[in-house]
């Protein structure tokens, strides 16, 4: 017990407590001296206390006390307090005294700048860099590592590239820290090669986070092959893997598709109880599965983790979305919406919007756009674009044009998403001009929206712009083509009945078919009838794609139509003998905020009697107007009357029938359907809008259908 403490002794108990992490004890302790008449604080009392503040007011009242003492202006007293006011979100208040500060080290400026990185103030805190350096202060090796940073947040080269040179004059490049945010910062701007440099430079300082850094890097620019060898020469090197590591890891397998690894990983992180102690490992491993089309073992990993944030309820969102089952998507977010701890941020708007749109649900769609009205998210790029796709694809097209010119268009992906949903409307000249226009506005186009392009061309059989677009994309823009962009050729030239002028076009690609070139194929033989061909895409779909049923339904639907019978009976049973069912058909209408769904021949409706009613008297009627019943659109080998019945109880014409029933007269009718709609439902949906004088908007898994006066929007040609 010392009995008569000095100002040095109450300092050493309250540094101690601080360093310990017992911070209300050295509050405690400061006020126990302050209530001392003997000893007054001095400037090297307030420097740690200021750290041990829990709360603003806390602060406050140490820092009335420092300038009751007259101690404000010191430069550790004051640098201390700006890093206080900093991290409880009040930069305002810490410039202020970073302003009237009578002299300022190096210590204040990078304080200051800190600050405003800590509050999101990125311009300002590039700005007071260039201020610092103006008055002829040198960066230091701390200056360096928070700096850094804002550039890659901001994409800001101009900055980042002279503070490397800098680095690189003053021989800074062997700090750690100032090499692990070179690292960081090359990453986000796409640079992996000067990445690379710099951490093959760095052969004596290397730490873990240098490590973390490098396979971050490659992930995030997706080049996950590359993240997985140095992980492995991380583990050679004897650096063990921290939680970061593996969050990259997951990641970089998700996008390999590697299935044995990921339970190599998962495996590895159960033996840590890592998705027990932190929730970012426990999101990483759902979106992992998600990602690999393993909803059930991502579901099974969310339901594990502990407590949950909205990052965790954001990733199953999406995961469920993304595995297209939108029905699994939003019951999760009506989970989330009853948790009192969880709000919905702009990730889950991001999330929920897709599977609204793949639904129809217009109604729970519109009811969030004014939920982000609320929260003031209407104008942020990715929400607003989520809300033009949703629009777009639930028929209300207008409001989707009207929403893209309130929303900022300095990034092409508001773009790519108002040309899409053109393009699935059939509207592909529009496409075209938007796409003009988006030139004219200086906004530079990406792989996607040639994508959008290529798929509006398709739509609307624009071949020769299609044409056009794919060699522009690399010639004039420098945008490699890859899979997807060559699966759209495909689509464009055997859709418009090119059969044999796009399976030339696969011979000669340079990258190996996939599933979506193939398959563009396929659907193409189906519409046009080429059975020879359809059974060699078919073939080679098997191999690359064996477990996807689709494939197998499309051959089957291509034989039957030709009577066939004896193929239809060996691909359903190959299909069978790989336990593989087929997707039953669905249509969906939404009214009275109340989603109803039809299955092909359903008979459980509680309308159902009336529903089969209104069908025979528009069957009737339709057939006065000239209408006979096409019955290569029934696949199974039975007799004509039956055949009738089969094409009258497909899902669409239920759920017109449905909407005639409880709407008022004339009014339009929006149906949404999973799998593509037949030619005789087409045909029969033409005449049922002459006859009803509606509108009927239907949306097949291809494209949209305007039916008006008994006209399709397609042309006939989907």
């Amino acid at each position: 017990m010392i009995e008569n403490k000095d100002a040095y002794t109450w300092n050493s108990m309250i540094s101690s407590y601080v360093r310990n992490g017992h911070f209300r004890e050295s509050l405690n302790c400061l006020n126990e001296m302050l209530s001392t008449a003997d000893v007054k604080p001095d400037f090297y009392t307030f420097p740690p206390v200021l750290k041990a503040c829990n709360s603003i007011i806390d602060g406050v009242r140490i820092h009335c006390w420092a300038s009751k003492l007259g101690l404000e202006w010191d430069v550790f007293v004051a640098a201390s307090l700006v890093h206080m006011y900093c991290r409880f979100q009040s930069s305002g208040v810490a410039f202020r005294i970073f302003k009237d500060m009578p002299y300022r080290d190096m210590g204040c400026w990078n304080a200051m700048i800190s600050g405003f990185c800590q509050n999101g103030n990125a311009t300002e805190a590039l700005s007071l860099l260039d201020e610092m350096r103006l008055e002829g202060i040198k960066m230091d090796t701390v200056t360096i590592a928070v700096v850094l940073p804002i550039c890659a947040q901001l994409g800001d080269i101009v900055h980042g590239l002279p503070i490397h040179l800098y680095v690189i004059k003053h021989g800074l490049e062997l700090d750690v820290f100032v090499s692990n945010a070179l690292i960081n910062m090359y990453a986000r701007f796409g640079e992996l090669r000067h990445a690379q440099k710099v951490f093959d430079d760095m052969m004596v300082v290397r730490d873990l986070v240098s490590w973390n850094s490098l396979i971050a890097a490659y992930e995030q620019n997706n080049v996950p092959e590359k993240a997985l060898k140095y992980f492995q020469e991380m583990m050679i090197n004897g650096i063990q893997p921290d939680l970061l590591t593996l969050v990259s890891l997951a990641s970089s397998i998700a996008q390999t598709k590697s299935f044995r690894c990921c339970r190599s990983v998962h495996g590895f992180v159960l033996r840590r109880s890592w998705i027990q102690e932190d929730v970012i490992m426990g999101n990483a491993v759902v979106d992992m599965y998600a990602k690999l089309g393993l909803i059930h073992c991502s579901r099974k990993v969310f339901d594990e983790i502990p407590i949950k944030d909205v990052v965790s309820w954001n990733s199953m969102i999406t995961g469920y979305a993304q595995n297209g089952l939108a029905s699994e998507a939003i019951e999760i977010y009506n989970m989330m919406k009853e948790c009192d701890d969880i709000e919905p941020n702009q990730g889950t708007w991001v999330s929920i919007l897709p599977a609204y749109a793949h639904l129809g649900a217009l109604q729970e769609g519109t009811r969030t756009h004014g939920h982000v009205f609320k929260v003031a998210l209407n104008l942020d790029v990715f929400v607003s674009t989520s809300l033009i796709d949703h629009y777009g694809k639930c028929g209300k097209l207008d409001e989707a044009m009207l929403l893209f010119h309130e929303v900022p268009r300095m990034s092409s992906v508001p773009w790519n998403a108002i040309i899409s949903c053109h393009g699935i409307h059939g509207n592909g000249r529009v496409s075209l001009k938007l796409f003009n226009d988006m030139l004219n506005a200086g906004v530079k186009p990406d792989h996607v929206t040639f994508l959008s392009l290529l798929a509006a061309c398709s739509h609307s059989g624009l071949i020769d712009e299609g044409k056009t677009y794919f060699h522009m994309m690399e010639q004039e823009f420098g945008i490699k083509p890859v899979l997807k962009h060559y699966g759209c050729m495909v689509d464009l030239l055997a859709r418009a009945g090119g059969l044999e002028t796009a399976y030339q076009f696969i011979k000669n690609m340079p990258l190996q078919p996939d599933a979506s070139v193939w398959g563009a194929l396929l659907g193409a033989c189906r519409v046009h009838g080429n059975v020879e061909l359809g059974k060699l895409a078919s073939d080679n779909l098997f191999e690359v794609d064996p477990e996807n049923v689709g494939y197998y339904v499309v051959l089957s639907n291509i034989y039957a139509n030709y009577g066939k019978w004896e193929g239809v009976n060996e691909v359903r049973s190959l299909a069978r003998d790989k336990g593989l069912k087929k997707t039953p058909g669905w249509s969906s209408i939404d009214l009275s905020n109340k989603i109803e769904v039809f299955y092909t021949g359903n008979q459980s409706h509680p309308q159902c009697h009336e529903i089969y009613e209104e069908l025979g008297i528009l069957t009737a009627k339709i057939k006065t107007l000239g209408y006979t019943p096409d019955y290569t659109f029934v696949l199974q080998d039975v007799e004509d009357d039956e055949k009738e019945q089969i094409l009258t109880s497909h899902s669409e014409r239920l759920a017109i029938a449905y909407g005639i029933l409880n709407t008022l007269p004339k009014s339009p009718l929006r149906i949404y359907k999973n799998l593509r709609v037949c030619g005789d439902c087409h045909n029969v949906t033409k005449l049922i809008s002459k006859i009803t004088e509606r509108e009927i908007i239907v949306r097949d898994s291809n494209r949209f259908h305007h039916f008006k006066n008994g006209v399709c929007s397609c042309g006939d040609y989907w």
